[in-house]
């Protein structure tokens, strides 16, 4: 068996999905439709795979299945900052491939093992924003995704909702804010999601999970 690189991220994702504000695969049910799309951004902080710094890059996750996640069949695309080094890209690519991580310790493994197709990772100028606290983001590749994610507003009042997840034992987080998405993917996977569930957080993980 092949070595492994140890690696740490700490830094910021969002995550905008097809579900109803909670996604229901949060709680080990069923997604609201059935089927499962995603589109996400993170910007590390701070990070190293083994001697390699990822300090300050951001990247684009994308994925869908004609199910719920844990029966496959899955296809992913990731993005990669294009002013990452060689070595970097390479670095992140690993991570985010599920590569280098212990068996299901990281959602970006479990992504990767129920996705048998797996597109080309692509290396582009990338815009991704994080505020976990005001509970908005957004992400910019030009001509392939626009995302924006705003605070849940009250119906009646239109005053923002706020509401969290708590996952004591998560493998993406411990604890996320709950808002709602809008995207729009044109190339490579294609998918259109409107006022749909989408969740920040504050990463702190490594090859064996989520930690601190």
């Amino acid at each position: 068996m092949a070595s492994r690189t140890d690696w740490t991220i700490k830094g910021r994702e969002f995550d905008n999905c097809n579900c109803a504000f909670g996604c229901p695969c949060q709680f080990n049910s069923l997604p609201t439709d059935g089927t499962c799309r995603f589109v996400g951004g993170l910007i590390v902080d701070e990070g190293k795979h083994g001697q390699t710094s990822l300090n300050g890059l951001k990247a684009v996750h994308t994925g869908s299945w004609p199910g719920p996640i844990h029966m496959g069949k899955g296809t992913l695309q990731i993005i990669i900052d294009e002013r990452a080094s060689p070595d970097q890209r390479r670095a992140l690519d690993r991570i985010m491939r599920g590569e280098d991580t212990e068996d299901m310790a990281t959602y970006w493994w479990v992504f990767a093992a129920m996705s048998p197709t797996k597109l080309e990772t692509l290396f582009l100028p990338i815009d991704v924003e994080i505020d976990v606290d005001r509970r908005t983001a957004r992400i910019r590749v030009d001509g392939l995704v626009e995302s924006d994610v705003t605070p849940i507003k009250n119906p009646v009042t239109g005053a923002e909702h706020r509401a969290r997840i708590d996952l004591p034992n998560g493998f993406e987080f411990r604890q996320a804010e709950v808002a709602s998405g809008t995207s729009k993917l044109t190339a490579g996977l294609t998918m259109q999601l409107s006022g749909t569930h989408s969740h920040l957080a504050r990463l702190a993980i490594n090859q064996s999970g989520v930690f601190g």
